[in-house]
């Protein structure tokens, strides 16, 4: 759990939205716009989309860890190039390759996840490990905090942990053999079935875009200093972990109060953000609540993807969390553009109008009663 988690930590948290606690600097240092930001961010979700398809494809022939290491490589090699960029078209090449990294790491680490963990802690072990994206926002803050003008020597230590993380996770797995024929993704996966996540998870992705897209930029273009920002987004990522306990949400309240409660929140944040961007003390509760509602939408997703498909767990929540993830990248094109035309307290809004959207399509709640002896979770899948 402890090296999945570093693993989502580096390839979420760091080489994927790392882009925007960047942002002021790379605005600064290259030029950039909002618009052209919303641009690369939406690039690069596509090609987190596009290597989540790699490793569903690799996870369904029983070589996740080839996935593993695909997202590990990927995220290493794109914090290189951004490390390296002197331009705005290779700072773009970068966050896109970067980007990827996290689109092969989630079905790889929940297919390692079942495989090593006991089932019966398995649920709760997916939402920690998924959890890491706040490890890595908060690690990301405290380095935009101790060198706040030394980008690329920052983006060249991401490189190298993503690597040192995907060694351990490979070594602490127990990978063993490809699934037999009834736990194959054909007899348990099921489009229909994912209809209505695959409505949800779009909407969630594109309004969760402004504040990781824009809240850095956002607070320091308010008058707070890049220090403030750091703190903001250390802020930010420690009450992500918090949304690992989405799990334990889920199984006490169901997934369908789970889900509104954190969509409530994550689009609470991001409106607070924009009345007072400028305000230590409204930023502080945007970002937490932020923080903790979006990491807890995700963590609901690979929930909910497992009871829809408990044969193939991980081939759901990667197509979920695709859908996500193009729904990002609709999202920070354009409410990048808003943000132009605008200006940022509107895009913000608009980006809490498609969270808001996305909690009235909630799960379903089939609650039955098992038999003596029978495990509810099992029912339910």
């Amino acid at each position: 759990m402890l090296a999945g988690l570093s693993v989502i930590a580096v390839t979420y948290g760091l080489t994927r939205y790392g882009f925007g606690l960047y942002l002021p600097q790379f605005r600064a240092d290259l030029g950039l716009t909002s618009g052209t930001a919303g641009r690369i961010v939406a690039g690069s979700s596509l090609a987190y989309c596009a290597a989540a398809v790699l490793g569903l494809y690799l996870v369904d022939r029983g070589r996740a860890r080839r996935a593993l290491w695909a997202a590990g490589v990927g995220a290493a090699v794109g914090a290189l190039v951004v490390a390296a960029a002197q331009a705005t078209p290779v700072l773009a090449a970068g966050a896109l390759v970067a980007g990827s990294g996290a689109g092969a790491a989630s079905p790889a680490l929940v297919a390692a996840v079942a495989r090593t963990v006991d089932p019966a802690a398995e649920p709760r072990s997916q939402t920690v490990v998924n959890s890491g994206t706040g490890a890595g926002v908060v690690a990301g803050g405290l380095v935009a905090l101790a060198w706040p003008a030394e980008w690329r020597w920052a983006w060249l230590a991401f490189a190298g942990g993503a690597l040192v993380v995907t060694w351990w996770a490979d070594r602490s797995a127990r990978w063993g053999p490809v699934p037999a024929a009834p736990d194959r993704p054909g007899s348990g996966l099921r489009p229909s079935r994912l209809a209505r996540p695959l409505t949800a998870a779009p909407l969630a992705g594109a309004g969760g875009a402004g504040v990781w897209t824009f809240g850095p930029d956002v607070t320091t273009g308010s008058g707070l200093s890049a220090q403030a920002a750091g703190l903001l987004w250390c802020l930010l990522g420690a009450a992500a972990l918090l949304g690992g306990l989405s799990g334990s949400v889920v199984r006490r309240a169901g997934p369908a109060a789970a889900w509104r409660g954190s969509a409530a929140m994550t689009a609470t944040g991001t409106v607070l953000l924009a009345w007072r961007p400028g305000s230590v003390v409204v930023a502080a509760a945007a970002v937490a609540l932020f923080g903790c509602g979006f990491v807890a939408l995700s963590g609901v997703l690979i929930t909910w993807a497992g009871r829809l498909a408990p044969a193939a767990p991980a081939q759901a929540t990667a197509v979920l969390f695709i859908a996500l993830t193009t729904g990002q990248a609709a999202g920070a094109a354009l409410l990048g553009a808003l943000a132009d035309a605008a200006g940022a307290p509107v895009a913000f809004v608009a980006a809490a109008v498609l969270v808001s959207a996305a909690a009235l399509v909630a799960p379903r709640d089939r609650r039955r009663t098992a038999p003596a002896g029978r495990s509810v979770r099992r029912r339910h899948g």
